[in-house]
This record gives C-alpha cells, sequence and structure tokens, in this order.
C-alpha cells in the first residue's frame, strides 16, 4: 500500500488538473459561443449561394466552364479541415480517419491521391502519408473569408491546370453541442446544384440576367469555392470548442473520481497506521508487564 505522503501528493495533483479542466472547459464553452453564432449567421448566405447557383447552373453548358469539367478522374484531392489545437476528444480523430478511409478507397480503384491540410493536427497525422501537397497551419484559431480565399484559389488553379481531376472537401459538420459528424462534401468540379426532392418550385419559368448568366458565372464559381471552404472552416471552428467543452467536462468528473478514490486510499492508510501505531503501544505494555 502507497504511503500517507505519497497518496496526499496524488490527491493535490489530481485537484490541480481539475481545475485547470474546468477553466479550460469555461473558455471553451465562452468561444463556443461566439463560433457557434457566426457559424448560424452564415448558413442562411450559403443556403441563398446554393439557390442562386442552382438557378445559374440549370440551364447553363456546362463545357464553357472550366471549373465544371468532368473528366476521367485519375487524381483526386481532398481538403481535410481540422483544428489547429488538441484536448477536444475523438473531433479530430474521427475526420483523419475519414480521410484515411477516403484515400485508402480511391487507391484501392486506381486513383492517386493527394492531401490538403487545413488545421495543423490533419497535417501533424497525415504527413506520416507522404501524400500531403500544402499544408495551412495555425490559421484555425482566428481565421477569416481571405484565409478561406487563399485554400479555394490554391486548390482551383491545381485543377484548372490538371493536376487533380476531382477535389473533396472533409470536415467535421456541427449538428448539436454534443454532436459533431465527419462529413464529406464535393467541391470540384463544381456541380450544378439540385433542387431537393419534394421541393415545390417558386416561379416558373426563366429569369432574364444581365450581364449574361455565362458572365454571371465566371464571377460566381470562384465566389461559391470560397463560400465552400470558409462554410467547412466555419463548422470545424465551433465543433472544435463543443468538443472540447464536453472533453474537458467528462474530465473533470474523472477527476473527482480520482481524488474520490484516493481519498478511500488515504483514509485506509491512515487507519493501517494508526493500527500499527496502537499495536506497538500495546506491545510495548505487555513486554513491560
Amino acid at each position: 500500500m502507497a504511503s500517507l505522503k505519497e497518496v496526499k501528493t496524488k490527491i493535490a495533483g489530481v485537484k490541480k488538473t481539475a481545475q485547470i479542466t474546468k477553466a479550460m472547459n469555461m473558455v471553451a464553452a465562452a468561444k463556443l459561443r461566439g463560433a457557434q453564432e457566426k457559424m448560424e449567421a452564415f448558413r442562411p448566405y450559403t443556403a441563398k449561394f446554393n439557390d442562386a447557383m442552382s438557378n445559374l447552373s440549370g440551364g447553363a453548358n456546362i463545357n464553357a466552364f472550366p471549373l465544371m469539367e468532368n473528366r476521367d478522374v485519375k487524381t483526386i484531392e481532398l481538403v481535410v479541415v481540422t483544428s489547429d489545437r488538441g484536448l477536444c476528444g475523438s473531433f479530430n480523430a474521427n475526420i483523419i480517419k475519414l480521410a484515411t478511409k477516403k484515400m485508402q478507397e480511391y487507391e484501392a480503384e486506381g486513383k492517386k491521391v493527394s492531401f490538403v491540410c487545413v488545421g495543423k493536427k490533419g497535417y501533424q497525422t497525415l504527413r506520416r502519408t507522404g501524400k500531403v501537397r500544402k499544408s495551412y497551419n495555425e490559421i484555425m484559431g482566428s481565421f477569416q473569408m481571405f484565409n478561406a480565399r487563399e485554400v479555394a484559389t490554391d486548390v482551383a488553379e491545381q485543377f484548372l491546370a490538371g493536376t487533380s481531376d476531382k477535389v473533396e472537401i472533409l470536415f467535421g459538420e456541427f449538428l448539436s453541442v454534443a454532436r459533431q459528424v465527419p462529413t464529406v462534401s464535393s467541391f470540384l468540379p463544381v456541380q450544378p446544384v439540385e433542387a431537393e426532392d419534394g421541393a415545390e418550385t417558386k416561379i416558373s419559368g426563366d429569369y432574364i440576367y444581365e450581364p449574361s448568366s455565362e458572365e454571371i458565372m465566371d464571377v460566381l464559381q470562384p465566389l461559391y469555392l470560397n463560400v465552400l471552404i470558409y462554410h467547412a472552416m466555419l463548422e470545424v471552428g465551433a465543433g472544435e470548442h463543443a468538443a472540447r467543452m464536453t472533453a474537458m467536462d467528462n474530465a473533470t468528473n474523472a477527476c473527482k473520481d480520482i481524488v474520490s478514490n484516493l481519498t478511500i486510499v488515504y483514509n485506509k492508510a491512515r487507519q493501517a497506521a494508526v493500527t500499527s501505531e496502537l499495536m506497538d503501544i500495546v506491545g510495548g505494555a505487555e513486554a513491560l508487564k
């Protein structure tokens, strides 16, 4: 059995750890509110952008737009969006696991796969594969639209140059504070956005565009790519804080359980020490008789 001093030292150490995890939980909860509000405010914008792209691309000539060119897929690029910091449970691990699974599936089909990592955690793991083409580290803490534009521009240039034939985004979709789901979304080539099944057609007939729909599409397509990347980054930003808040809450509860168990061990050790001393005293008294 451990000595009283050792058990007491362990209890003090676990209590300090509990204070740290509780503080991290409170910080994550404060950051989550801002990140969630930002994400929820951007979702309607993304939905409206999808509506505009749906109307424009519905009757457009796909062959007229290089970013909508469908090719024989031989090379696939996966844009993996994760956080820069850890201590958020299995949030990043699930995204990386999905990326690894997609890589294995595509390679089994004879396709070449490369990664673009947005976020430090994804890069730290996926670099071991030797397939990371580019990484964007230390931007997820305070990212802006220009960061998403930089990523989208780089990926689009590779697609236009023929280096990649298809691009997908992998990120953690924020469903609730307790649930973030790894998701795969198509990025390039830009596909005509189709209306959901059962959706009612609000307006019959075609819009008349000035300038032409082709000219508008030339301008909107790069913006659309920026929106997709920024949307994924917002989802991951909110999901990271939610996952960290949950993880730190679980860690704090685990510390309390450990302290409770160690307290029992401490009391048993103290009781054993007192009993041993009493036996020594009784033994000494009997010897004097």
